[in-house]
């Protein structure tokens, strides 16, 4: 027998509570407390959990979702859920737990499209705001953008109210700069590139639920302010008098695109601000031998007051954040390298005329910098988004049932993953954000960073029309730079428009519908006999479904992995018909023969289903061909085509040769050109 009783005494720090263990169960075991208005930390692991309530009162928040916690209520967690225990009583809240390990379980629960997905919750996915200062590149479209749109098409077809949402990043001093070499304000520029941007989104089939414009969006300056007040009032941020830069001629205030230098982090060069190399921020006063933009002296350096942040102090709260959702080791490593200074003080606001100055009257001629203003243009965007819909989301009370997921380029890491989620607990500390990030590194042109100014870049409206979009999406999903810069060169995407496209893809394809055409008047045939390499080729189909699946899926989301079982899926296809070819005409073997052409159909209409994500016209194209209407729920299964269904791929022409001509330049007459660093700051 083994006896064991609750004892509060015997109790230790575990998880942000108090826990004990009880030993010779044969399982994990232990009795934990949660003080009132307390709560366990956030985590997941592989071993089946459950818990049951002795006694108090809570609840209970899993994957987001939350449940009553009460006495005799027994709660299973499956391996991988993330769960929280919070005491919303007011006495102790005690528990028994039990967890063990089942590998079995562990991998069904990982492979569990169900666990991986939302439920009811609404998930506004969001792609960096783009700087107004110039337009889109391919360095720009196949990062934050393509990575959105895909994510968000997937979640769709498997139910999940999804919506995409972005917006013209307006007060950004890239704007300014702009402005002044085009003879225009800032506001013109900010308003024509705007234009610019969302018709090259339109051309990339990049559909936006929501786009707000900074700068004239209703009620949003005035949200803004309210945002930045709410942070002033948690006492957290103050006026601070620290070190600035500031031009030796003209005693122009220097940050951002003004100034460049050396990395205090790594000593790359760098420009104001932030370092695109690390990812790690500057005070623009801390860099090494730093040069105007304005002129060649050195910059003078003179103390000044702003608003201020101590960032320093939270990085226990970045830690239990960064713990909630999906977050890459490369962030969680950039904030352990911030951590590790002693101090970290982040400026709020900056001199400048072009932005909104804060409520506040404690220093005259700033305004609120613009990369914390874009902590509340994501809560602005769903208010504004929510308007349309019916749906009463608030950007002053964000929903604890929301969540966030992000696509961004490494250079912004720092502000989305360290630096908003300490806003969000400064200016909500009621609101737990379930935050999910997604980041990509640069993407180079030729071997080199894609340039504005050297007009070293490949414009999006170069490239797109609606015949060519479906092979850029599928080069760049293939090639984007995940974990590791990647390289677009004009000679790999023509050959791969050329073999890979319309060499291997469109040639089978038209040739599997000349053979219908001929042997089966154009019908697709009911399957015969089956042989072993026929069930053998249904279940490779069957591998593919689910590799795509997990490389579209929110946690191994991977558009070069989605992008390679794609073409895995038409390789497997070539590689089984070249040898089914062999009888293929043998009188002996017809309901074989049959057979092989129903799976190559079926292999198509898998492909039709899992290539609308990534390629949605020639998904589109191919269903139609197929006799069948676009996919629009993914796929749980591979699953022929319809006997007798009008096959319509001998003439079908899904990809046509690449024209795309070198050198490339920008659209823009020189007047026009964006300025250094464009390229950057969109993500």
């Amino acid at each position: 027998m083994i006896y064991d009783r609750y004892d509060a005494e015997a109790l230790h720090a575990a998880f942000g509570i108090r826990m004990s263990s009880i030993d010779g169960l044969g399982v994990g075991a232990g009795w934990g407390r949660v003080a009132p208005g307390g709560a366990s930390t956030s985590h997941q692991h592989d071993e089946t959990e459950f818990f049951v309530i002795v006694e108090g009162t809570g609840e209970f928040v899993v994957d987001g979702r939350r449940h009553p916690a009460q006495p005799g209520t027994l709660a299973l967690f499956e391996p991988f859920e993330s769960h929280v225990l919070e005491n919303t009583g007011e006495t102790d809240l005690v528990f028994l737990t039990q967890y063990w390990r089942d590998s079995g379980r562990a991998l069904a629960s990982a492979r569990n499209q169900k666990r991986t997905g939302f439920g009811g919750r609404p998930v506004f996915v969001f792609s960096t705001p783009p700087t107004p200062n110039g337009d889109l590149h391919l360095g720009h479209l196949s990062g934050p953008y393509l990575g959105a749109d895909a994510y968000v098409r997937y979640q769709r077809m498997n139910g999940t109210d999804a919506w995409h949402l972005t917006g013209s990043d307006d007060y950004q001093s890239y704007v300014v700069a702009a402005a002044a070499k085009e003879g225009r304000e800032p506001a013109e520029t900010a308003a024509y590139y705007s234009a610019e941007i969302l018709q090259t989104l339109a051309l990339m089939d990049i559909p936006l639920d929501q786009y707000t414009v900074t700068d004239t969006a209703p009620g949003y300056r005035d949200g803004l302010r309210d945002f930045f007040s709410r942070v002033v009032a948690s006492g957290w941020a103050s006026v601070a008098e620290k070190d600035a830069l500031f031009d030796a001629e003209s005693g122009k205030y220097l940050y951002e695109v003004d100034v460049t230098g050396g990395c205090p982090g790594c000593s790359a060069p760098t420009g104001g601000n932030i370092c695109e190399d690390c990812g790690e921020p500057n005070t623009v006063a801390d860099l090494a031998d730093p040069q105007s933009s304005g002129s060649s002296g050195e910059p003078r350096r003179a103390p000044l007051a702003r608003w201020s942040l101590p960032l320093h102090v939270f990085r226990d709260d970045v830690a239990a954040h960064q713990r909630l959702g999906r977050v890459p080791a490369r962030l969680r490593e950039l904030a352990d390298r911030l951590f590790a200074r002693p101090e970290l003080h982040i400026p709020l606001s900056h001199p400048s005329s072009w932005g909104v100055p804060p409520a506040e009257k404690d220093v005259d001629g700033q305004v609120i910098w613009v990369w914390p203003e874009m902590s509340y243009g994501f809560l602005h965007g769903i208010e504004a988004l929510g308007a349309r819909l019916g749906k009463e989301w608030q950007a002053g009370d964000p929903g604890h049932d929301w969540k966030i997921v992000h696509f961004f380029g490494y250079d912004n890491s720092f502000y989305h993953s360290v630096l908003y989620p300490v806003l969000y607990q400064l200016a909500h500390p009621d609101w737990t954000p379930d935050i999910d990030y997604h980041v990509n590194e640069f993407y180079l042109l030729e071997g080199a960073k894609f340039s504005t100014s050297r007009r070293h870049a490949i414009w999006g409206k170069e490239i797109l029309t609606p015949e060519s979009v479906d092979a850029v999406r599928y080069f760049l999903a293939r090639n984007r730079p995940e974990d590791e810069r990647t390289d677009f060169r004009r000679d790999a995407y023509d050959a791969v428009v050329r073999d890979t496209l319309i060499g291997t893809w469109q040639s089978w394809l038209n040739d599997l519908g000349a053979r219908i055409a001929k042997q089966y008047d154009g019908k697709a045939p009911d399957s015969g006999n089956w042989t072993p390499e026929h069930s053998g080729f249904l279940a490779r189909l069957g591998t593919r479904l689910d590799a795509v699946t997990a490389s579209l899926g929110s946690e191994g989301f991977s558009l070069n992995q989605a992008a390679a079982e794609l073409d895995g899926i038409v390789r497997d296809t070539v590689r089984f018909a070249r040898r089914e070819a062999r009888t293929a005409q043998s009188a002996a073997w017809p309901d074989e023969t049959r057979t092989a052409v129903a799976l190559e159909l079926t292999a198509a209409r898998l492909l039709a289903a899992a290539a609308v994500p990534v390629m949605p016209r020639f998904a589109g194209r191919l269903a139609a061909a197929l006799g069948l209407p676009e996919a629009t729920v993914w796929p749980e299964a591979v699953e022929p085509v319809p006997p007798g269904t009008e096959i319509r791929l001998a003439d079908a022409v899904f990809f046509t040769p690449a024209a795309l001509s070198a050198p490339a330049s920008d659209p823009a007459p020189a007047s026009q050109s964006a300025p250094p660093s464009a390229e950057e700051d969109a993500g």
